[in-house]
């Protein structure tokens, strides 16, 4: 046997044992070795921007009126997922998606904590009231749990909600200093309904976490359908800051700048989104009337279901009328 065999076998092993070493510490999507300071802690504030001006087709006023809900996140590492596009929806984040209950929701996360040791710490804000407005908290991040994610459902809706998956707050051996996101809808595919206030209709079987965009679902009934636009406007904003601290007492973080750029971007005017008119199919026609022997006329009707927003197609003529043989003449 040629001596050089055993040799190159060997190679092939170390070869192949850091190939497996690799991928196991590296799974598809994961973030890259952090070997930054073992703690980070970072401020987060959650902005939304759901006004009536940037979403005014359906914008809910009354019972109950635009708002979200209290805001659900973890730090943790890569094998661990709170949500996913293109992925199916545990039954927790259904629950919260569909009715705001957080319990299992935790529990899932708690577990994942205890089971795999990839979960470093749960986190939350408060609810914000309105479409419009501000909830903030702050979060710990670790060396091996970087990533951070987190979701908050719109109120009213049947399973939407807004939220990060798996952003990764470390480059290499550093923390990143802030930053700021644009969100926009996701459906959780649980529930059916087309519009903030539809009645539970649960997907059966359930579908897969979706973006919600302009255009899809491609449906006229549904509350974010503005075929006119390319992209939605993004319906909220998140900012995450990193927090520096001394031994002696809290500094506030030197993004004196970055703070007043985002206030500045607060300060705007919201997008006006352009809504065109929609009216109903028209009625049957109505009875012929004029006297006999001569032409008479009839006529049919429809409504307006939406009313034209912000320089949006005006409503076209609600009745229309033609000639006729007038109705039981003798």
């Amino acid at each position: 046997m040629d001596d050089s065999q055993p040799a190159l076998g060997a190679a092939l092993w170390v070869v192949i044992l850091a190939t497996l070493g690799s991928v196991a510490s590296q799974p598809l999507g994961a973030e890259s070795l952090c070997t930054a300071r073992p703690l980070a802690k970072y401020s987060l504030t959650f902005t939304g921007k759901w006004s009536q001006t940037a979403f005014p087709k359906q914008y809910p006023l009354f019972r109950p009126p635009a708002q979200w809900s209290s805001l659900l996140g973890v730090a943790h590492s890569s094998d661990y997922s709170l949500w996913r596009k293109g992925q199916h929806a545990s039954n927790g984040l259904r629950d919260f998606a569909e009715r705001g209950e957080a319990w299992a929701l935790m529990r899932e996360m708690e577990a994942a904590g205890e089971r795999l040791q990839s979960v470093h710490g749960v986190f939350s804000a408060p609810a914000v009231p309105s479409g419009t407005g501000q909830s903030a908290t702050e979060l710990e991040v670790h060396s091996r749990h970087s990533l951070v994610s987190f979701v908050v459902r719109i109120v009213p809706s049947p399973d939407w909600f807004v939220g990060v998956d798996s952003l990764d707050l470390c480059e290499g051996s550093r923390w990143r200093e802030q930053v700021t996101l644009d969100l926009y809808p996701y459906d959780a595919g649980t529930d059916s309904g087309f519009t903030f206030s539809s009645p539970n209709f649960a997907t059966i079987p359930q579908d897969a976490v979706t973006e919600i965009t302009s255009s899809s679902p491609s449906h006229p009934a549904n509350s974010f359908y503005y075929p006119r636009l390319k992209a939605l406007p993004p319906i909220a904003r998140v900012t995450l800051v990193r927090v520096r601290q001394s031994p002696r007492a809290y500094v506030p973080p030197a993004t004196d700048l970055a703070s007043r750029g985002n206030e500045i971007l607060d300060s705007l005017p919201a997008p006006e989104t352009p809504l065109d008119c929609e009216v109903s199919l028209w009625s049957s026609w109505g009875l012929c009337a004029g006297p006999c022997g001569q032409l008479g006329t009839k006529s049919r009707t429809r409504y307006v279901r939406v009313q034209p927003a912000n320089d949006g197609s005006p409503c076209p003529a609600l009745q229309e009328e033609t000639d006729c043989a007038p109705d039981n003449c003798v």
